[in-house]
């Protein structure tokens, strides 16, 4: 009986160990708007140049007091760039498109956003609300590449709708910015 016990007991650790490391496997980012907070759940072994990047601007606090600029319903919305007065914040270098990745931009996911140059990402994401299946890799060309999805909303999807949500018009020579400002209180991992 005590045999069976302690085996009972080393599986108990083990399952707990194996927790704790796909928990540090998976890092997580909180964060908090002025509508609500989202845990981001993010795939270092998908897209590690794209989660180390994105964790860099986590860790130096780069997010915080941004605005989400750009929402259109039934699309995706868009922050990581703008202060609330519309001030484009500096960035450190584009880095390479990991959207290859096999990661799809389905409802909940972050993805990275980008210019017509494949390798243009810095800061800005965006987190789908639908799927958009016209954003995921197709193909290598400049066309087909796609947008890297790097992780996605594990709690807050009501945070996410509501956001989703948001009244937009036309400000700052920018269209779908929402007609009240929601700001990225902050952004840190938990």
């Amino acid at each position: 009986m005590n045999r069976l016990f302690s085996m009972i007991t080393l599986a108990a650790a083990f399952l707990m160990f194996a927790g704790a490391l796909a928990e540090a496997a998976y890092p997580r980012v909180l964060l908090k708007t002025t509508k609500g907070d989202m845990t981001i759940e993010l795939y270092p072994d998908k897209a590690p140049i794209t989660v180390k990047n994105f964790l860099a601007y986590v860790d130096s606090r780069f997010f915080d007091g941004t605005i989400f600029h750009r929402v259109i319903k039934g699309f995706m919305i868009q922050g990581g760039g703008y202060t609330a007065n519309f001030t484009e914040k500096a960035t450190k270098p584009a880095i390479k498109n990991e959207a290859g990745n096999g990661l799809k931009n389905e409802p909940g996911t972050i993805a990275m956003a980008r210019t017509s140059d494949v390798d243009s990402a810095t800061a800005q994401f965006f987190i789908n609300l639908v799927n958009n299946t016209f954003l995921d890799h197709r193909d290598n060309t400049v066309e087909g590449f796609g947008y890297c999805v790097f992780g996605k909303v594990v709690a807050g999807m009501d945070v996410l709708e509501a956001i989703g949500a948001a009244p937009t018009g036309i400000s700052h020579q920018m269209r779908d910015v929402p007609r009240e400002a929601i700001t990225l209180i902050s952004a840190k991992r938990v």
